[in-house]
């Protein structure tokens, strides 16, 4: 019997622009792109992908909910009246993107309002979550997420975060990087971006980043670090860094990271090699910035390439 994968958070409606000049209507959000490009990579009897969030109960929830069905993805979303998902969208200047948000509304705020115990969780399950899934919550929310993120810990689930810090989410800096700790020190697993982490932690390189994670509780620390290479530190003292293969013409950063971590831990979950993980994540995300949006079509043949570099 595989394992579960269950990713929390917030997915939204996107608007991505076309090579036309319009934009294109979609869904996406960080930890939903990673458990979306999960389901691409893994074999369902490997694993089974969940995503945990909420949404209203207007149209566009439903169209939502049965977009991650058809995904192949186990909706364990709950419906909250008088709600609406979040929308955001995405600007692009030579690749790099920034974004525009419109979630006042959004009911993935109110995920965590009665939770209790994450759903059917078992022995080396894996349970994943971001920066963001907990700076969109109230306090209150943070804290019952937290407490049942170590429940699912003492079953024996892993843990894995995301970073992912956005500091417009949050009241102050001071509140996202104690959040941030906080969260990251249920985790086995930390996939944090260094450009990020040296901006608000003030990390001097990427290995300082792995080390601070590594002395907040996690086991291993991947830090991804855009066209530089990706540095691998854990608790055992095993070290190593990774060069990706650089891409001419970068369309789309969108979802650079998101893709990177589904192909790692996809990788990574079947077999305990963050060598090999690390090369399957590097070119599952040069693939995706190649094109434009969140979710880029992935095939077969994607999926023999990023193996094949396995070996390369």
């Amino acid at each position: 019997m595989g394992k579960r994968f269950l990713a929390i958070g917030e997915c939204m409606v996107e608007f991505s622009p076309t090579p036309e000049g319009t934009y294109a209507i979609g869904f996406a959000g960080d930890t939903f792109n990673t458990a979306w490009y999960a389901r691409r990579l893994a074999a369902p009897e490997q694993l089974e992908i969940g995503y945990f969030s909420a949404v209203g109960d207007d149209d566009i929830s439903r169209q939502l909910i049965g977009f991650i069905e058809d995904a192949g993805i186990t909706s364990n979303v709950k419906v909250i009246d008088d709600a609406a998902p979040g929308m955001y969208m995405i600007y692009l200047n030579n690749g790099e993107r920034s974004f525009q948000y419109w979630r006042s509304r959004s009911a993935a705020r109110r995920l965590a309002d009665d939770l209790v115990d994450l759903p059917d969780l078992a022995q080396g399950d894996i349970v994943y979550f971001s920066g963001i899934t907990v700076a969109i919550l109230a306090e209150e929310g943070r804290l019952r997420l937290l407490e049942a993120l170590r429940r699912a810990a003492a079953k024996g689930a892993e843990i894995v975060f995301d970073p992912n810090l956005r500091p417009r989410l949050w009241a102050s800096g001071e509140e996202m990087r104690t959040w941030t700790m906080r969260a990251a020190a249920l985790a086995g697993i930390v996939l944090p971006s260094f450009e990020d982490e040296a901006e608000h932690f003030g990390d001097r390189d990427a290995h300082a980043t792995a080390e601070r994670y590594l002395g907040n509780g996690s086991r291993l620390a991947v830090v991804k670090n855009g066209q530089d290479p990706v540095v691998v530190r854990g608790a055992d003292g095993d070290s190593f860094q990774y060069q990706p293969e650089p891409l001419a013409d970068v369309v789309d950063t969108t979802a650079a990271g998101d893709s990177f971590n589904a192909a790692f831990l996809v990788e990574y979950l079947d077999r305990p090699r963050p060598r090999e993980a690390v090369r399957a994540g590097c070119a599952l995300a040069r693939h995706v910035i190649g094109s434009r949006g969140a979710l880029v079509p992935v095939s077969k043949i994607d999926v023999i390439n990023s193996k094949t570099r396995l070996s390369a």
